[in-house]
C-alpha cells in the first residue's frame, strides 16, 4: 500500500474548487462557513508569556509568587469571591462553546462529504455522535488542563527550593530547560491527539454512527500500522499553517491592514478565508480514504475525484 500526502491535498484542493467556486454562491459561502466556524471554534488559541529578570531579587519574587498572590486573596476575601466567580462562569462559558463546537464538527463533515448546505438537519442528526465527542474531549480537555497544572506546580516548587538554597544570582538554566523540553513534548503529544480526533477519529464516528470511544479503537489499530504516515500528516498541516499565515500576512500589507480588519472578526474571517479550512478537512477525509474502503467517508460514486494535472 502506497500512501501518499499531495495527491490528496490535490483532491481536496480541487473538491474546494467544485464545492465553492463552481459556481460562486455566496450563500453557500455563508452557511458552510458557519459550519466551519461552528467546528473550528474551540481550536484557536492564543496568548505569550515569559519572564523577564534584571535584578537578583528578580526571580525570588517570581518564583514564590504563588504563595504570595495566596497569601494576598487570603487577606482580600471579595477579590478571591470574584474571581472564583470569573472563573466558573469562564468555564461554563467554554463547556457550551465545545459542546455546539463538537456538533458543528460533524456538520462541516456533512458539507464536505456530500456538498450540501445545511445547517438545521445535520445539526439534529449528528446529536449523538456530537455528544460522544463532547464527552470525549471534555475528558481529554480535564486531563491536560490537570497535567499542565502538575506542570507548572513542579517548577514553582523546584524553583523555590533552588532559589532557597541560595542559587539567587541567576536564573537556574537547568530548571528551564527541563521545563521547555517537557512543555514542548505535552504540546506535541495533546496536538497530534487533538489533530487525530478532529480529522480522522470524527471522520470514522461520522462513516460508521459510532461513539468516540469506537472510533479511536478503530482509529489506534490503524495508526500502530502507519504511525510514521500519520505523523508526517501533522508535519505537513503545520507546514500548510505556516504557508496560510505568511499568504494572510501579505494579503493584510498589501491591503493597508484591511484584510487583517475582516479576518479578526469573529465568523467572517472564517467565511473569508473558508477555501483553505475546506481544503484542509477535504485533505483529511482524502489522506484517510487510501488505508481503504472502510475508511472512506466520501459516497462511493463521489470518490473518484482527480488531481489537477500539471502545469
Amino acid at each position: 500500500m502506497t500512501i501518499l500526502f499531495m495527491e490528496p491535498l490535490s483532491r481536496a484542493w480541487n473538491r474546494m474548487k467544485i464545492a465553492l467556486f463552481r459556481p460562486f454562491d455566496i450563500h453557500k459561502w455563508f452557511v458552510v462557513g458557519f459550519n466551519a466556524f461552528l467546528a473550528g471554534f474551540m481550536d484557536a488559541s492564543n496568548g505569550s508569556g515569559g519572564w523577564r529578570g534584571g535584578k537578583n531579587g528578580s526571580f525570588g519574587e517570581f518564583i514564590h509568587f504563588p504563595g504570595t498572590a495566596w497569601i494576598w486573596l487570603m487577606d482580600h476575601p471579595g477579590w478571591a469571591i470574584a474571581i472564583l466567580f470569573g472563573i466558573v462562569v469562564g468555564i461554563a462559558v467554554v463547556v457550551v462553546l465545545a459542546w455546539a463546537s463538537s456538533r458543528g464538527v460533524f456538520m462541516f463533515l456533512d458539507s464536505v462529504v456530500h456538498d450540501r448546505v445545511e445547517i438545521a438537519r445535520p445539526w439534529r442528526e449528528y446529536r449523538k455522535e456530537g455528544n460522544s465527542l463532547f464527552v470525549w474531549r471534555l475528558l481529554f480537555g480535564l486531563v491536560c488542563i490537570a497535567l499542565f497544572a502538575g506542570l507548572v506546580a513542579w517548577f514553582f516548587i523546584q524553583g523555590a527550593a533552588i532559589y532557597d538554597a541560595g542559587h539567587s544570582r541567576a536564573f537556574p538554566i537547568a530548571l528551564v530547560v527541563s521545563l521547555g523540553f517537557l512543555a514542548l513534548m505535552f504540546v506535541l503529544i495533546c496536538g497530534y491527539i487533538s489533530l487525530f480526533l478532529k480529522d480522522f477519529v470524527a471522520a470514522l464516528m461520522y462513516k460508521n454512527r459510532i461513539s468516540a470511544g469506537e472510533a479511536w479503537k478503530i482509529f489506534m489499530g490503524l495508526f500502530a500500522k502507519h504511525a510514521f504516515h500519520f505523523l508526517g500528516y501533522g508535519i505537513l498541516l503545520f507546514l500548510l499553517m505556516l504557508v496560510f499565515v505568511f499568504v494572510v500576512i501579505v494579503a493584510g500589507l498589501a491591503t493597508c491592514c484591511i484584510g487583517w480588519l475582516l479576518l479578526v472578526i469573529p465568523y467572517i474571517g472564517t467565511v473569508v478565508t473558508l477555501p483553505f479550512w475546506y481544503t484542509l478537512r477535504a485533505f483529511g477525509l482524502e489522506f484517510l480514504a487510501q488505508f481503504g474502503p472502510e475508511y472512506n467517508v466520501f459516497p462511493v460514486a463521489a470518490a473518484p475525484v482527480s488531481a489537477a494535472p500539471a502545469a
